[in-house]
């Protein structure tokens, strides 16, 4: 018996070393893979469209050069744009991601749970009521997804967070920040309601530098909190009992990565609106990329992808049109979430 038992151990141990080289291979493919598309598409952004320029022009004015039109075009228009597309993909990307590894649900990202509605409705009434513009309306929409997280938190958190809960309420909050916000279009002026429009859609048509710095600031300090806490996630995405068996401070963790989560969506809202999907697509499509593994960072660099590819639509598909990019994902993320609702009910695993 003993004997036995000594003989099937190293197949055993073979198996699991074998299943976790080729992980590791997998990762080892996909991430760089993954980075390249993103430097390509991001290339793509800035020296194609309506408006061409060379490769050794774009590292001309790189460098200081002044070409008549490329300069301005090109500087302070399609190079901040294209940026801003990455530094949103990353944090809608990043802040899905830990909601739905912490919650176990794909359901349970931002954009659905009402986070960005929230912001939505602030930057909407900022507008409306007092009248706001630029970086005003930008920390209206950062407090209002702060307040209705904190909401949404408190009123989910009875007995401890449930995933299923958590998302229940959520999605309470959005139709009623959804009801403000029609309320509130209703109640202004023509060209007030079309500014507006680019919080209740996302835009990243009135991209800029000053907007980059603080997007960019504000990463620079919350992906490397997102990344030392993310350290937990998968013993969260275990269960609380397998998480607290595997000494993982259940609440403490899940507090920290709910602000972090909510801060990186916040702070992307802020910069170009509610971009539809993003949070919620990134994710799982990275896990799927990744043969079911949680990745913040195949994450972060599929939500950057995201946003170039339908920007680069958005402002291209129609001549001399530059479309919303929320309207893109929109379409792009609606599909994928009524199949997703309708395999989740067919298998029985909603919540």
């Amino acid at each position: 018996m003993t004997a036995t038992l000594c003989e099937h151990r190293p197949s055993g141990v073979d198996a699991i070393r074998s299943a976790r080289k080729r992980n590791s291979r997998r990762t080892r493919i996909v991430i760089p893979s993954l980075a390249v598309a993103v430097v390509g598409l991001f290339m793509v952004s800035v020296l194609l469209g309506s408006f061409t320029v060379t490769i050794p022009d774009f590292f001309r004015l790189l460098g200081g050069a002044e070409i008549p039109g490329a300069t301005f075009i090109v500087m302070e228009h399609k190079l901040p744009r294209a940026v801003i597309a990455v530094l949103i993909g990353v944090a809608f990307g990043v802040s899905g991601t830990i909601f739905q590894t912490m919650l176990r649900n794909p359901l349970a990202s931002p954009d659905i749970i009402g986070i960005s509605y929230g912001a939505s409705a602030s930057a909407v009434f900022a507008i409306v009521v007092f009248g706001a513009a630029g970086a005003t309306v930008s920390i209206a929409a950062l407090v209002g997804a702060l307040v209705v997280a904190a909401a949404i938190y408190a009123l989910s958190r009875r007995g401890g967070v449930a995933g299923y809960r958590l998302i229940l309420v959520g999605i309470g909050f959005a139709a009623i920040m959804t009801a403000v916000v029609n309320y509130l279009m209703t109640r202004t002026d023509v060209t007030t309601a079309q500014e507006a429009l680019v919080w209740v859609t996302g835009s990243l048509n009135s991209s800029n530098w000053s907007r980059v710095s603080i997007l960019g600031a504000s990463l620079v300090l919350l992906l490397p909190i997102a990344t030392a806490l993310s350290r937990n996630l998968r013993g969260l995405e275990m269960g609380d009992d397998a998480a607290a068996g595997l000494g993982v401070p259940v609440e403490r963790s899940r507090l920290g990565l709910i602000l972090v989560g909510v801060a990186l969506a916040a702070v992307a809202t802020a910069a170009a609106g509610p971009v539809a999907f993003i949070a919620f697509l990134s994710g799982p499509i990275a896990r799927r990329a990744l043969g079911g593994k949680a990745s913040l960072t195949a994450a972060a660099m599929v939500g950057a992808l995201i946003v170039l590819a339908a920007d680069f639509v958005a402002a291209n598909m129609i001549p001399n049109v530059s479309l919303p990019v929320g309207v893109i994902t929109g379409a792009m993320g609606a599909p994928f979430l009524l199949w997703l609702l309708v395999s989740t009910n067919r298998n029985g695993t909603a919540g």
